[in-house]
């Protein structure tokens, strides 16, 4: 069933939490993006396609080496967060979508609309990250 959604459209928390309207908006939101980083993933294998390292001076070769590199780093940034994007709209499917995987509590719908593929609470990632500070080691 597809639920269609107004233009304007925000979830807001007057209404039931992941209820069918929040679910299609994160769902249309996730897909869009992950259609961005496909298209932008798209241009990148084209432009590294097309530029073969013809640089005849050292430093305008190295410096068309580190673009090169740093293409390839965001290009794999970008296949991470597509796999991501994709597992959010598994738990959208699932149910589970909108709910910390520690507590099993809604996380806010604020840390979703910045951040749709947030799987923790803004308090557990908190408590995550300050495990992670002390457990580090330099």
């Amino acid at each position: 069933m597809t639920v269609t959604l107004p233009p304007d459209y925000r979830p807001s928390d007057d209404e039931p939490f992941m209820n069918e309207r929040q679910r299609e908006y994160f769902r249309q939101k996730l897909l869009k993006w992950r259609q961005e980083l496909l298209r932008e993933a798209e241009e990148t294998l084209e432009h590294l396609q097309e530029g073969g390292l013809q640089e005849p001076d050292l430093a305008d070769r190295a410096s068309a080496e580190m673009d090169r590199a740093l293409e390839l780093r965001t290009r794999d940034r970008a296949r991470k967060l597509i796999a991501k994007i994709d597992a959010a709209l598994g738990r959208i499917e699932d149910g589970s979508y909108g709910y910390c995987e520690e507590t099993h509590e809604p996380i806010s719908l604020k840390r979703l609309e910045a951040r749709p593929i947030a799987t923790l609470s803004i308090e557990a990632q908190e408590r995550h990250e300050r495990m992670e500070r002390t457990h580090r080691t330099d």
